[in-house]
């Protein structure tokens, strides 16, 4: 009877494991005072990140493997809330149900990347990165 709880505790724990392995990534949002990046980035690719300045201007940024990465442009730093969207494939398929656009030929596939996205914002307070807590008016 030992034994079987034993194998019993084994096979859930390793299908446990599988499905962590499959689970949406959770990125966290990080920064120091004139960088914003993310951790926690395993199983996320081909990631678009558009970041809205507090005047309107829009900067896109493309990183095919790891974390995006924004930095202030000394130039041109604003105080305000910037705000971002972040679109990802993850490790994930999905089957293709518009077979319209599912390639050509030998190109043509059934499954693709499923989608992840994340909108967020950050705070730029005296021309550096704050997390919002740390802004005292004078």
């Amino acid at each position: 009877m030992k034994t079987k709880l034993i194998s019993f505790g084994l096979a859930l724990g390793m299908a446990a494991s599988v499905a962590i392995a499959k689970e949406t990534p959770k990125p966290v949002q990080q920064h120091n005072s004139n960088a914003v990046w993310f951790e926690n980035w395993t199983g996320l690719s081909n990631t678009s990140m558009i970041i809205q300045a507090p005047d309107g201007a829009v900067t896109t940024i493309f990183a095919k493997s790891g974390t995006p990465v924004f930095q202030l442009n000394g130039d041109q730093i604003q105080d305000g809330i910037y705000r971002y969207e972040l679109s990802a494939a993850t490790e994930n398929t999905v089957k293709i149900v518009n077979k319209q656009n599912n390639g050509r030929g030998d190109a043509s596939k059934d499954s693709l990347a499923e989608a992840y996205r994340l909108n967020g914002h950050f705070t730029v307070y005296r021309g550096v990165i704050v997390t919002p807590k740390d802004v005292k008016e004078e």
